[in-house]
């Protein structure tokens, strides 16, 4: 993936969340010219710790969503905004539909490769 269209993405997607590029950076533990250079597609490196954080706070799906219709990325943002959500008002009902979702998604990750 080229950065610089990765940065393009993140910027847009912190902008639809509602951060600004001094808040976030604060949050993320990096500064605002390293997130701006970023997300302008002036740096060439990013670390692994960054990037993960990135994935946490922004519920961002680091590929592109080929495969993925219109219709169906809009549901996966709108229940990880919803979970998001949830979080912050009742975190153990929150943890609990994690757990339930990841482990009915290695349920059938499973199932699909024992039929392979």
């Amino acid at each position: 993936m080229i950065l610089s269209s990765f940065g393009q993405q993140l910027r847009q997607v912190r902008q639809q969340k509602g951060f600004e590029l001094n808040e976030f950076a604060k949050e993320l533990g990096v500064s605002p010219v390293y997130l701006n250079n970023l997300e302008t597609g002036k740096t060439q490196t990013i670390q692994l710790e960054v990037l993960s954080r990135l994935q946490n706070e922004l519920y961002m799906i680091i590929d592109d969503d080929e495969g993925i219709d219109d219709q169906t990325a809009i549901r996966i943002d709108r229940i990880s905004s919803m979970l998001h959500d949830l979080y912050k008002l009742n975190q153990p009902a929150a943890e609990y539909l994690m757990a339930v979702v990841e482990q009915g998604i290695e349920v059938f990750v499973l199932r699909s490769t024992d039929i392979h």
